[in-house]
């Protein structure tokens, strides 16, 4: 094995995949406890966006903080709060899960960030988008297995059951994140430079969501398809009851096992060399918008149609989000990558939020179906705007 796929390497996608078990088992959880308890899809929703709404709001700072302090020290500290927040699901009810959320929105906020600009900063250029394909694939290897054992503990009704498997899920994950090493490439001096080149830092980045192409469509894109991906994960628990033999375990165990295969197979692919494929990009978006029609047809046509858009919506997660970070990796101004990667990846957890709670309302209103209709209407359109054979990216002047 080399590059990407070294050991020291191999030990943060391990790191990862302990990292968001519990989310993958608490994504089933709380729609089925929220129902139980008579909640509306809308306030299942906030509880759901919380989480992805409070890391949208720090990841530009996770990435200011990274770069000055380096990822080890970050991690380490998170690992912490994230085993507070998994010890709240465990002894909580539904009221507890907000403050849950909320606290392991903060911790992935700092936690993905970490690896992903560890992996950016470590890795040559030719295995960078490997390296990122690989996160994300252990990113989402606990939902092959975790919404099937969220069904499980949900029918035991014993919520005791619950709050071992997340203790358990929270040592595991301390224990691999103290003994990992990530090289951090920087300046000793870099930190006072940070400090006094103001027009490199935070709130100066938020204007290049708009005046820099390559971030903006980017981030758009991200955006949109992350609405869906949302409205997917936290309604498709409730949905699933609606489609003739359809199973929202079995829906999202095709989904994450269709993006760990297609991850595992065609990894290597994604592009990574800087330049804009319209073509790649817009059959992403086309499957997004694909999926969510399949699965909005699903409670009339049945489960075939309902497992079809699992699989067109894995497919398209799979290639989506690596492709527009390696991109953006390449083009984006080195003085301040790592806030504007932060911002690009904000907007993937704001869609998502918006996905759980805009949906929901949405969902209140009209149907489900009706929902999912609007997702893939919504993703079509976004397939035009990846068009774009003579992008470029904006090249900043140093001051």
């Amino acid at each position: 094995m080399k590059g990407a796929l070294t050991w020291p390497f191999l030990r943060l996608y391990a790191l990862t995949l302990f990292y968001f078990s519990a989310n993958s088992i608490m994504n089933v959880i709380i729609p089925l406890k929220g129902e139980a308890a008579g909640a509306s899809n809308l306030t299942i929703g906030i509880i759901m966006g919380a989480y992805l709404f409070t890391t949208m709001f720090l990841r530009p700072w996770a990435g200011y903080l990274i770069q000055l302090h380096g990822p080890v020290k970050v991690l380490r500290v998170i690992l912490l709060l994230n085993g507070v927040a998994l010890v709240l699901y465990a002894f909580t009810g539904l009221g507890g899960y907000f403050a849950a959320r909320v606290l392991q929105g903060i911790c992935t906020a700092f936690f993905s960030m970490a690896l992903q600009l560890g992996l950016i900063d470590a890795l040559p250029d030719k295995d960078r988008s490997q390296g990122i394909s690989m996160y994300s694939l252990c990113s989402y290897l606990p939902g092959i297995i975790g919404p099937l054992l969220a069904i499980g503990i949900w029918q035991t009704g014993q919520m005791s059951v619950l709050s071992a498997v997340m203790i358990g899920i929270a040592v595991l994950t301390g224990a691999a994140g103290y003994s990992v090493h990530i090289e951090h490439q920087r300046d000793r001096a870099a930190g006072v430079r940070e400090k006094r080149k103001l027009e490199f830092g935070i709130w100066s980045s938020l204007g290049q969501l708009v005046t820099n192409p390559s971030l903006f469509k980017s981030s758009l894109l991200m955006l949109s398809a992350s609405v869906v991906f949302g409205a997917v994960t936290a309604f498709v628990p409730l949905y699933a009851v609606h489609v003739p033999d359809g199973s929202a375990a079995v829906f999202l165990m095709i989904q994450a096992a269709v993006v760990v295969a297609v991850r595992l197979l065609f990894g290597n692919k994604i592009p990574s060399d800087g330049k804009w494929h319209s073509s790649f990009i817009i059959t992403a978006m086309l499957l997004v918008a694909a999926a969510s029609l399949c699965v909005s047809l699903a409670a009339s046509s049945g489960a075939v149609l309902f497992y079809a858009g699992a699989i067109s919506m894995g497919i398209a997660q799979a290639l989506l989000y690596p492709a527009l970070t390696t991109y953006l990796s390449f083009v984006l101004p080195k003085q301040n990558r790592n806030v504007l990667m932060g911002l690009f990846i904000a907007t993937a957890d704001m869609g998502v939020s918006l996905g759980a709670i805009i949906m929901g309302t949405v969902s209140d209103w009209f149907s489900y179906s009706f929902m999912y209709m609007l997702c893939a209407i919504l993703s079509a359109a976004m397939a035009v705007v990846a068009f774009d054979r003579n992008m470029k990216p904006v090249k900043m002047k140093r001051q």
